[in-house]
């Protein structure tokens, strides 16, 4: 069960390397558009466990609320080919008092060419009645070790990928 611990340090960013599937290509052997969402989905759910010590069904039953999806905003860069390793990272990018803003992106297996860029907007709701609430206590105290807590009111998605792309150039 999660229990926020204000003496750990929580990392900002999650990351895997993953080999992109022939089941999961297009005839022109670039990964379909619909399955980036699963790579990045299953990469964060495998990595929230082990950076933070969290299930989300536990913060769920804990909380007895959630974080549903109502926007994606994707940027398709460079196509993640059949076979290759690539690297995908997400982060919780902003939050408020009852959504939240996470940023995934897809790069080669060198961390020097941005492939992909989702935004997926969620907001907090509570089980049983289904109505959006607000992030308190625990949730909030986590929220705010694991933000980057950008501010995005005036940015688009396209000034997000030219930051990254020269981000990771210069790394």
């Amino acid at each position: 069960m999660f229990e926020y611990n204000k003496d750990k340090h929580y990392p900002k960013e999650t990351e895997s390397r993953v080999v992109i599937r022939f089941q999961d290509c297009d005839p022109l052997q670039h990964l379909n558009n619909a399955k980036y969402f699963d790579y990045f989905f299953n990469a964060r759910e495998d990595q929230v466990p082990k950076l933070y010590g969290v299930e989300m069904i536990d913060f769920i039953h804990k909380y007895k609320a959630a974080w549903v999806v109502y926007n994606h905003n994707i940027a398709y860069v460079k196509p993640a080919k059949v076979g290759e390793w690539v690297r995908i990272k997400s982060r919780l990018l902003w939050y408020n008092q009852n959504t939240v803003v996470l940023e995934y992106y897809m790069t080669d297996d060198s961390s020097k060419e941005l492939k992909t860029l989702l935004w997926t907007t969620m907001r907090y709701v509570t089980i049983k009645e289904g109505l959006s609430t607000d992030h308190s206590g625990a949730v909030d105290e986590f929220l705010q070790a694991t933000s980057e807590n950008v501010d995005i009111s005036d940015m688009t998605i396209a000034q997000r990928v030219k930051y990254l792309k020269n981000k990771l150039k210069e790394s």
